[in-house]
């Protein structure tokens, strides 16, 4: 067991070491669908016991437990989850925390998968949403109803790096008899703590930063023990199981995430200040810089600003574009998170991208580029990117 006020650095490298993996340093991976009991007492004893993590693998495996117990202590949970996909761990949360005749209460500005989710999906089973500004606290508690069972929160927000005063929305939520879940990708538990600003439940795409590496597909939820239960129970019966190898290689990718993540802020603030002294850059938007209008409540609830920044060119979709295929460094892909650096243009991923009005009332304007900054050196990054823009 290991002692309770280990710094999160220790932590990541030996937060799972209360399942012995015998002489091994590195845990093996237990590739394996099932596992044999002596007897049929033994095997009865397991199927009750609360983690499953010996039982059936779509249940639960000792490669899944490893990374939920580290996720746990450094968000500072009770318990977590692991899922074979981000959309995996909102879709069980979402449909375990509401049922017909509900009212969710979702950030306009969300994940897109997470906004179809309540808007396409459960409104077939009676569960209805509001959407509203996360800038605008009040308008959380203008939303709110009787029947509202949960609060959506994302912050920062993809791709315009929105900042919700999650504190503030939490004890609106709560006032209300409402729980509260953040989709917390894009901070990182080593960059805030959403349990200890009120939040209920915290949601993460493990495919991003928790894994790192562009090599894995995952997703994460941490909570109080009665909430994990409760999103197993529909977690395992829609069946959005993480494989063994996926969990190893997130464990792998969690080992340096303290470390990469401070690479990802150092690198990201270095890029965001040189992109707003450029002509040809319009806006950044980056919440580590004084410009942003939630960097007060950022600063207050998170201790780096991450990897991620936007910026607005001065020019049109195709001159955006034009500046993508200048890009050296940058790969031009979708995702982010990983030790790369990547590029992507927001509006170009929505369906006719350059004159959608739902897009543009969003904020994601045709010049808009999305940069997921990596751990490469913060100078190499910038002078690809003035290359690119032609300054």
């Amino acid at each position: 067991m290991q002692p309770p006020d280990l710094g999160i650095e220790t932590t990541l490298v030996h937060g799972d070491r209360t399942d012995a993996t015998g002489s091994a340093v590195t845990p093996p991976i237990y590739q394996t669908s099932t596992f044999v009991f002596g007897d049929a007492d033994a095997m009865a004893a397991a199927a009750q016991t609360p983690t499953f993590e010996r039982f059936y693998t779509r249940y639960g495996n000792p490669n899944h437990g490893a990374v939920e117990r580290i996720l746990a202590a450094i968000e500072g949970g009770e318990a977590a989850m692991v899922s074979a996909s981000g959309m995996g761990a909102i879709s069980s949360t979402v449909v375990a925390l509401t049922a017909a005749g509900a009212h969710v209460v979702a950030q306009r500005m969300i994940y897109d998968g997470a906004r179809a989710l309540v808007s396409r999906i459960l409104s077939r089973f009676g569960v209805e949403v509001t959407f509203v500004d996360q800038h605008d606290t009040q308008a959380f508690a203008a939303a709110m109803r009787p029947n509202t069972r949960l609060v959506m929160l994302e912050s920062p927000s993809n791709p315009l790096l929105g900042i919700t005063d999650i504190a503030a929305v939490s004890r609106i939520a709560h006032d209300a008899g409402a729980l509260v879940s953040i989709d917390s990708t894009i901070a990182t538990p080593v960059n805030q703590c959403p349990l200890d600003l009120g939040v209920d439940v915290v949601l993460h795409s493990a495919t991003k930063y928790l894994g790192g590496h562009s090599d894995l597909i995952a997703g994460a939820v941490v909570a109080s023990r009665e909430l994990i239960a409760r999103i197993w129970d529909t977690h395992h019966i829609l069946g959005s199981t993480l494989g063994p190898f996926e969990a190893w290689l997130l464990l792998r990718g969690l080992r340096t995430l303290e470390m990469r993540v401070e690479r990802h802020n150092h690198n990201a603030l270095a890029v965001a200040r040189a992109m707003e002294a450029h002509p040809r850059v319009t806006r950044v938007y980056y919440p580590g810089l004084e410009s942003h209008p939630g960097h007060a409540v950022a600063k207050a609830q998170m201790r780096g600003f991450g990897g991620l920044v936007s910026i607005e060119i001065d020019g049109t979709f195709d001159d955006a574009r034009s500046v993508i295929d200048r890009l050296r460094l940058f790969h031009s892909a979708a995702s982010l998170g990983g030790v790369e650096s990547l590029v992507a243009q927001p509006a170009a991923m929505w369906p006719n991208s350059s004159t959608s009005a739902d897009a543009r009332a969003m904020g994601i304007i045709p010049s808009l580029l999305r940069l997921s900054i990596g751990i490469e050196r913060a100078e190499d990054l910038i002078a690809d990117l003035t290359q690119a823009l032609g300054g």
